[in-house]
């Protein structure tokens, strides 16, 4: 083996050791987790017109609540971004129209209460029932898109992998979801008076 080989073999290990294939890697599992996200919350707007209408036969006067929520999924459903357009400001404005539809949903739910006959209706039990089973999969997503980005963003900000990356890849960290309730850092006040 000549010095010219055994330089490039030296060089190829280097690389394939420094983050050279496992940024990529880590960036389409990003991706990969985005997408589920996305998926998840997808779920969720199909969900909507089905319970609308199932609530609507029931309570016909409450017609603002279900404006409210027909109103949000439409918003929350024109906010879409890529895995390639994940910024901070682009995934709090997704965050704050998924926000819109799930207090609108809360809301919703909240006037069910008021109308026993809808909440013995089979349909409703049977849509509420998948909606709080997407929402726990709406949390399974986000934990993993934050775990790949966690790990993507170790990949390309901690040596020696990061020097890879800045010499040859230039990715740049990518963002993590943030709390999006206002208040949500401090811990409840619980008063039994």
């Amino acid at each position: 083996m000549n010095v010219r080989t055994g330089a490039l073999t030296l060089a190829s290990l280097t690389l394939v050791g420094c983050g050279i294939q496992s940024i990529p890697r880590s960036d389409n599992a990003v991706a990969a987790a985005w997408a589920e996200v996305e998926n998840q919350y997808q779920r969720r707007a199909d969900l909507v017109p089905n319970l609308v209408q199932t609530v609507k036969g029931y309570a016909s006067h409450e017609r603002e609540t279900l404006e409210a929520v027909v109103d949000a999924r439409a918003r929350a459903t024109q906010v879409t971004i890529t895995a390639d357009q994940l910024t901070p400001e682009n995934l709090q404005r997704f965050e704050e129209a998924q926000g819109q539809l799930r207090s609108a949903l809360g809301r919703l739910l909240a006037v069910a209460e008021n109308y026993p006959n809808l909440k013995a209706n089979e349909n409703f039990r049977d849509l509420q029932a998948q909606l709080e089973g997407t929402e726990n999969r709406i949390g399974i997503a986000r934990r993993r898109y934050i775990e790949a980005v966690q790990q993507f963003n170790d990949l390309v900000t901690v040596p020696p992998t990061s020097w890879t990356n800045s010499l040859f890849l230039k990715k740049k960290p990518r963002p993590q979801f943030t709390a999006t309730t206002q208040g949500a850092q401090e811990a409840p006040k619980v008063n039994f008076q």
